[in-house]
């Protein structure tokens, strides 16, 4: 058996880990939009860089980062979050960074990408128990019935 299935608290800390740090870098990128640019500069950026919508793309781009960094850091709707900031980070590659090749330091998309993963892995791993919604939603995974395992 594994560690994991095993001690399933490696599992949920793990979450609550990865959740905690990337909804930090989130939240730290949107409060950047919204309080200290502005939105009026992040849509001129936008529009600058090609960015269709701009004043909608800078709207979507703050309060997704924004709230969805949130999100993740309390647990909650923690799939929807991973979905809206993974769209925003393919956004963000397409738009700003995929000719700029890979390195960061270059421009490039590597914390984008790494992002964009992480995001998608917590909106199909879900919050984990410690997180609200653990809390919430909890019970219903506890209430089903246990698979059992095939042996290969």
């Amino acid at each position: 058996m594994l560690p994991p299935r095993r001690f399933p608290v490696l599992s949920d800390g793990g979450l609550l880990i990865g959740r905690l740090a990337i909804g930090a870098m989130f939240v730290a990128h949107g409060w950047k939009k919204f309080a200290d640019t502005g939105h009026s500069e992040v849509a001129a950026g936008f529009d600058q860089l090609g960015i269709p919508l701009p004043d909608a793309a800078a709207a979507f781009a703050t309060y997704v980062e924004l709230l969805g960094g949130v999100a993740l850091i309390i647990g909650l709707l923690v799939p929807l979050a991973g979905v809206l900031l993974a769209a925003n980070m393919a956004g963000a590659f397409y738009y700003v960074h995929m000719d700029q090749g890979f390195f960061l330091d270059k421009g490039g998309y590597e914390y984008v990408m790494v992002l964009f993963a992480a995001s998608l892995l917590l909106a199909g791993t879900g919050a984990g128990r410690f997180s609200l919604d653990g809390l919430i939603f909890g019970r219903r995974r506890e209430d089903a019935p246990e698979r059992e395992s095939v042996p290969a």
